[in-house]
């Protein structure tokens, strides 16, 4: 009597210190990946939010007169537009919610983290001193502040927009759910962490923050329209990873499964 084929894709479960099956498929993998960019990116881009640079008109939109003002925080959040529309495709509005509640979480332990550091005076010869260490994070507080509020709202909205997208489009037209629902959700988060950031502690002057916000807003536009390959491609990719996991006989690949079902394999809140 032969023995029965082993399927040599299977893997053998990993057990933890207290012997607990730990997270082993691609699907739990490709999850674990996209929360570390998410999370990663957003924290950079609160701290980094108070700086601000500008731009001249030919080098972003050579109609507008005068230099577009940014803040430096623009720059890692099309990681965050990119990473939060892949999970919400994979794991649906369950996915994306239980990392945009640890998000700000993490943002949260980031203020008093630095609430905590700027009461301890600097030593005399410390090259950062304590003025320095108070201008650089101080307003990183006040932009801490503006993104609880504006990044829970945000990210919900972009979440449910993007749902309702995917309803009207089924597996279809993947740059419309992308783009339209990070064009509405950042409007929404742009002036919302402008305006506390920035006018509450009377840094800017309302029209200086109607000008930033404006900046802010064009550059996530066209960073959202310019984007869409690349979620496309990283689309493409997670597929081909999810398609070397092992699939029993008759069951539906990981690559194909619909975001309400795989939102079931979303590892769960501790």
């Amino acid at each position: 009597m032969h023995a029965a084929p082993v399927n040599v894709r299977e893997r053998r479960p990993r057990l933890g210190p207290l012997g607990r099956r730990m997270p082993t498929t691609r699907l739990q993998i490709v999850y674990f990946v996209l929360g570390g960019f998410f999370l990663t990116n957003a924290l950079l881009g609160e701290l980094t939010g108070g700086k601000l640079f500008a731009l001249s008109p030919p080098a972003v939109f050579g109609f507008l007169p005068g230099e577009i003002v940014l803040s430096i925080g623009v720059i890692p959040w099309p990681i965050v537009f990119i990473t939060t529309d892949l999970i919400n495709e994979y794991f649906g509005k369950i996915g994306v919610r239980k990392l945009t509640y640890l998000a700000v979480g993490m943002i949260v332990y980031a203020f008093l983290v630095l609430f905590a550091a700027i009461q301890v005076g600097a030593w005399e010869k410390s090259p950062v001193s304590s003025e320095v260490f108070q201008t650089v994070f101080g307003q990183s507080m006040w932009i801490i502040v503006g993104s609880i509020t504006a990044f829970l709202i945000a990210q919900l909205v972009d979440v449910v927009l993007f749902t309702t997208f995917k309803r009207w489009t089924g597996a279809r037209l993947l740059w419309l759910r992308a783009t339209g629902s990070t064009i509405i959700s950042q409007l929404v988060d742009t002036f919302i962490v402008g305006f506390i950031a920035f006018v509450i502690p009377g840094k800017l002057l309302f029209t200086e923050f109607l000008r930033l916000g404006a900046g802010n807003y064009l550059f996530k536009l066209t960073v959202a329209i310019l984007i869409t390959p690349v979620i496309y491609l990283a689309h493409g990719m997670i597929d081909a990873y999810l398609a070397g996991d092992a699939v029993p006989p008759g069951s539906a690949s990981p690559s194909t499964k619909s975001a309400s079902s795989t939102a079931s394999s979303v590892p769960p809140s501790s």
